[in-house]
């Protein structure tokens, strides 16, 4: 009896050994495909829901509509805003290249700076062609502190004009940054500089200024704020109440600046910073009629609002200029497209400026000459007008 259970047992391991060898590598195999295939799948799931940042959250519109993206503007036009320092006759030599390419006809180069420098400006860009380039002055802050700074400012723009400058350009640092030596801040409509605006009356040349920066800019950095990409990507834009005059201390102090000068005319920059409240600069100009803006960096703005701001230029259409600000040839289409057609939600070429898509206010062409140069002429010395359709 004990032999036969012995046997048997036996038997039962060695049958459970043969199974167990060709049994186990399958199983093994079998198991170790499937772990790998649960962790390719939780790897995927992962992937798919973890949520990306607003830098890397780019979806692609599946909207079916016209597009009319256009290269060329429909009419010759004046940029009055852009910015060339130092130029040389290489740099001016592409650029007539890209300006030929859009129906660019004069580039208002605002960074003329002042004395010998202008003085070269001028002669690099209008040397070889006169009709295609202004050239505006700029102010120097190095004798501020010297008793009678407004009126040496005041002579040195008189020559600066009689060098060849067609304007005056402020750019932002003044009423934010510029100070006097006791640490005092320059305000927008500080009375030392009033012969300087006075001058720009007298010699008939505009006043191109930049007051503050976007509001938003002023406003807490926190994700509310819709300018929180651009604050992120550049943080030193950020207007922080510690260190800069409040938006609307800017705003009143410009507008002060305005009613002092009133034979002076004035294009105030980036939609004077009111794009995004376009009744808030239509009383602007109500209040002020020597008061002008420009479209440059802020298209975004409009783009955003398309009945509004069809409506606001065809009602301020006198007082409203072209420009781009950053020169790059290929992001003028955008303009062009927001201008001439009536495309709907398309993409910004700068998203730190804007996390929304754009839209097109298309606006009559007697509207559109005026934008693009009709006004400009009307402001600008020295343009040759019959370059222009009437």
């Amino acid at each position: 009896m004990m032999n036969s259970w012995r046997t048997f047992a036996l038997i039962a391991v060695i049958l459970g050994a043969v199974v167990f060898l060709f049994a186990w590598p399958q199983t093994a195999m079998t198991r170790l495909a499937a772990s790998l295939e649960l962790a390719l799948q939780k790897q995927q799931t992962s992937q798919e829901q973890r949520t990306p940042t607003i830098e890397e959250y780019q979806p692609k519109s599946t909207l079916v509509t016209k597009e009319h993206k256009i290269e060329r503007a429909k009419f010759p036009f004046i940029d009055i805003h852009s910015h060339h320092w130092n130029p040389t006759p290489e740099h001016v030599q592409d650029l007539i290249k890209g300006m030929d390419s859009i129906h660019l006809r004069v580039l208002v180069n605002l960074s003329g700076g002042t004395g010998e420098e202008l003085r070269k400006t001028v002669t690099t860009m209008k040397g070889r062609y006169p009709d295609r380039f202004v050239v505006f002055a700029n102010m120097s802050y190095d004798d501020l502190n010297t008793p009678g700074f407004g009126k040496r400012a005041a002579a040195r723009l008189e020559q600066d004009v009689r060098n060849g400058a067609q304007g005056l350009k402020i750019f932002k640092n003044f009423g934010m940054e510029l100070k006097y030596a006791n640490g005092s801040r320059v305000h927008v409509d500080d009375p030392e500089f009033d012969p300087v605006f006075e001058k720009c009356a007298e010699l008939k040349i505009p006043v191109l200024i930049h007051v503050a920066e976007p509001s938003a800019f002023f406003d807490p950095w926190d994700y509310s704020n819709e300018r929180w990409l651009e604050l992120k990507q550049f943080p030193g834009r950020a207007r922080p109440p510690a260190a800069y005059p409040p938006f609307e201390t800017l705003m009143a102090e410009r507008n002060r600046l305005f009613a002092k000068h009133p034979k002076t005319n004035f294009i105030a920059a980036h939609l004077a910073f009111h794009g995004n409240d376009l009744e808030r600069l239509g009383k602007l100009f109500e209040a002020y009629p020597n008061v002008n803006t420009d479209i440059a960096a802020v298209l975004a703005e409009l783009g955003r609002q398309p009945y509004s701001a069809h409506d606001f230029l065809v009602k301020y259409q006198d007082r409203v200029l072209m420009g781009k600000d950053i020169y790059e040839v290929d992001e003028y289409k955008w303009y062009f497209r927001c201008l001439e057609t009536r495309d709907e939600y398309f993409e910004y070429y700068r998203k730190r400026h804007a996390f929304w898509r754009i839209y097109g206010f298309e606006v009559p062409d007697e509207v559109l000459k005026k934008v693009y140069y009709k006004n400009a002429l009307r402001l600008l010395p020295g343009i040759d007008a019959k370059a222009f359709p009437e």
